[in-house]
């Protein structure tokens, strides 16, 4: 039940190069979230007719409040905008948009957690959320952020593009330098991590659920801009089609073609 609304921010941080952290109070909005959905944000600038998608980090249903953790993508670009915001500032905020992550399905089960780049994000609430034993494996380019968080929630595994924490290499290199093992995979992050992750879960044969992450026009599954190639067709648009922002952005990854 997505809902627009005029949100302020409680409260806005940097916590790494480019990565900032952003609290909204929106009462409709978090009582409706789930892990795994996102909120497409409004700017200021009338020039930028498109809201942004940014996934939810943290939801706070006592409090009426959702964290919101991105990066800045650029000058002049609608992050960069929402980056120079401050505490008791108004957004115009959609949501909660799409479907989420199914916690009932691996309910007891040993998980991985797998989150690369902005993709870390939105297994933050995942974490909390799992009534299951969670093993987070955490991909960055090189400076960390939300490590500690997830640390209250299971164990912890990084990796770092240039080594300056954790395994050297990947998300992949880190499964096969621990030895470790899941009976089902919750993952978001850039397509080539996913492609990969997807053909793990293949040839281990255990259920794998993805968060793709697709450039979005509305967000309400209508423009058909965000479409991914999928097994069956879709009753929307007829052809062999998905919409990442109405159908997902969670997909089971057999129903889906990287």
């Amino acid at each position: 039940m997505k809902e627009k609304e005029k949100c302020k921010i409680v409260k806005q941080e940097c916590i790494a190069s480019d990565i900032y952290s952003m609290w909204l109070q929106t009462e409709k909005i978090a009582q409706n979230a789930v892990p795994g959905q996102f909120v497409s944000l409004y700017t200021k600038d009338g020039s930028k007719l498109l809201p942004r998608p940014i996934s939810l980090c943290e939801i706070d249903k006592e409090q009426g409040r959702i964290r919101l953790v991105y990066r800045v993508t650029g000058e002049k670009t609608g992050t960069e905008e929402f980056s120079r915001y401050h505490a008791q500032i108004p957004i115009d905020t959609m949501g909660p948009l799409g479907n989420g992550f199914p916690l009932s399905e691996v309910k007891g089960k040993r998980v991985f957690l797998i989150g690369g780049g902005i993709g870390i994000p939105p297994m933050l609430e995942t974490a909390k959320q799992l009534d299951a034993e969670v093993i987070s494996v955490l991909g960055y380019r090189d400076q960390l952020f939300l490590k500690e968080e997830f640390e209250a929630y299971g164990r912890v595994f990084v990796a770092t593009e240039d080594g300056s924490a954790g395994t050297k290499g990947n998300v992949m290199d880190v499964i096969r330098e621990n030895d470790l093992e899941a009976d089902a995979i919750f993952a978001c992050g850039p397509t080539p991590m996913l492609k990969a992750i997807k053909a793990y879960a293949e040839e281990k044969k255990i259920p794998c659920w993805i968060s793709m992450e697709e450039r979005m026009a509305c967000g309400i599954g209508a423009c058909l801009g965000c479409v991914c190639k999928s097994k069956e067709v879709d009753g929307h648009s007829h052809v062999h089609n998905k919409r990442v922002c109405k159908d997902g952005p969670v997909f089971l990854s057999t129903e889906v073609e990287l």
